[in-house]
């Protein structure tokens, strides 16, 4: 693969530019009468092509520039941002940010993260990777990864396209604490869609993959041949009668439910009262033999990072021990509302990984199931962050005897998220990695399973 930046993907500014435009937003707040004051200033480009049946359907470059800025005049707090970087339009969005202070009531919470937890060090986490694909080198991969789709079998009849994405950017935060940094990213993905069609049925699957480094992408071959793969196999699809049966999530859909679990011990849900997790620190809530840790400085990892968005040290961490919630994710602002100190996890959480005692193969989750329902794809949005109770549409498997027995769909999987993560019995060792949290697929003991 190419790794010289072709012209279009260069940066539209030197990143020295960033940190100036960062002191000079500190400088304007301090004369403007602020107290504190912080700044993230931003700058990215990339290049996404689609190819729909072997023809290309778009091509499009983006580029993409912002700053923002949060000023506090004791604690009072304002915020404005813009995509202009010209003297006059930054000296005018703190401006703008200085008078919504002045209007703003004080919050005894508001106010910069605490200087001694700021980020001293910055290891090379090995985050930029550009990509250097002309377009029509591009189209070609596309192209390539759309055919390998087609070639698994004549019933994929039609294409919802092949996608080729490249993106890299910079950034730099700085606040008036004194601390000043950033970093280039870069992150590129493959993905294709197909639909295959028997006796006036049509059925559709995808696949993706997505890394920091181009190089650690699946081959496009790959990509195509799963996605075909997947498709024709979900032909024949039957609706199954309602029942209550274990459920496995397959690996690329189990880390939804992990996503439920942070946003519930999240600072903000936390502090609004708005959880179905309130007080669960110290307590049991996964089966005993689950652990998972928050590890921000893995090598090129998807949600790696020295510092949060408040510039606050990211370190290592057991966020679950023996099923028990050891920490919350939290900022500085929702810390001070529990009465706790910052996790550094403004902007959310770095890298968790879910881990088993004894980790399964999936066909050893399948066979440890026996008899129930393989969910393979979710749809719909029916989960209450309140009370834990979640409902959604879905598609996937039955299995019996521990072996896939046919495809289904048309049904509905319900329980509450209390009792799912409690009665997760088995986790998979065929973990994936696409974003912040990775885990391998997860077994339930038991759900509602609503059909016909």
């Amino acid at each position: 693969m190419n790794n010289d930046i072709s012209p279009s993907l260069h940066f539209s500014y030197p990143f020295g530019t960033l940190q100036q435009i960062a002191r000079d937003i500190l400088d304007h707040a301090r004369k403007g009468g602020a107290s504190a004051c912080e700044a993230n200033v931003s700058d990215g480009c990339g290049l996404n092509v689609t190819v729909r049946q072997g023809a290309v359907e778009t091509i499009e470059h983006t580029r993409d520039k912002g700053l923002s800025v949060t000023v506090y005049i004791g604690q009072k707090r304002g915020h404005a941002s813009t995509s202009d970087f010209s003297p006059q339009a930054i000296g005018d969005t703190v401006t703008a940010a200085l008078s919504i202070a002045r209007h703003t009531a004080a919050d005894d919470c508001a106010g910069l993260a605490d200087a001694k937890l700021l980020a001293t060090s910055f290891p090379d986490l090995d985050l930029y990777h550009p990509w250097g694909l002309s377009v029509e080198q591009a189209i070609e991969l596309a192209q390539g990864c759309e055919a390998a789709a087609y070639a698994i079998d004549k019933r994929i009849s039609n294409s919802e396209g092949a996608t080729v994405s490249i993106n890299t950017s910079q950034f730099v935060y700085a606040n008036s604490h004194g601390f000043i940094a950033g970093y280039p990213l870069s992150r590129h993905s493959m993905s294709c869609a197909v639909i295959a069609t028997e006796h006036d049925a049509m059925q559709r699957d995808y696949w993706y993959t997505v890394a920091r480094d181009a190089a650690d992408l699946e081959s496009i071959h790959d990509v195509g041949k799963k996605a075909g793969k997947r498709t024709v196999a979900r032909l024949g699809a039957k609706k199954i009668a309602t029942c209550e049966v274990p459920v496995l999530f397959e690996a690329p859909v189990a880390s939804s439910l992990i996503g439920h679990f942070t946003q519930a011990v999240s600072g903000a849900s936390l502090y609004r009262k708005s959880s179905f997790l309130l007080d669960s620190l110290g307590k049991q809530v996964f089966s005993p033999d689950i652990r998972i840790r928050e590890i921000p400085h893995i090598k090129k990892g998807l949600a790696s990072c020295a510092f949060d968005d408040e510039g606050v040290a990211t370190q290592e961490r057991n966020v679950v021990e023996n099923g028990m919630v050891q920490g919350y994710f939290l900022g500085s602002y929702s810390a001070r509302k529990l009465g706790l100190q910052t996790t550094g996890n403004a902007g959310g959480n770095h890298n968790l990984i879910v881990e088993n005692t004894a980790p399964l193969s999936f066909p050893d989750l399948l066979k440890k199931m026996n008899k129930g329902l393989l969910v393979t794809e979710l749809l719909g949005q029916g989960v209450n962050g309140v009370t834990g109770d979640y409902s959604r549409g879905a598609t996937g498997f039955w299995v019996e005897n521990g072996e896939l027995s046919y495809p289904v769909e048309e049904i509905t999987i319900a329980g509450n998220l209390k009792e799912m993560l409690r009665g997760i019995i088995g986790v998979g060792s065929d973990r994936i990695v696409r974003g912040s949290k990775q885990c391998g697929s997860l077994l339930i003991e038991r759900m509602t399973v609503a059909g016909h």
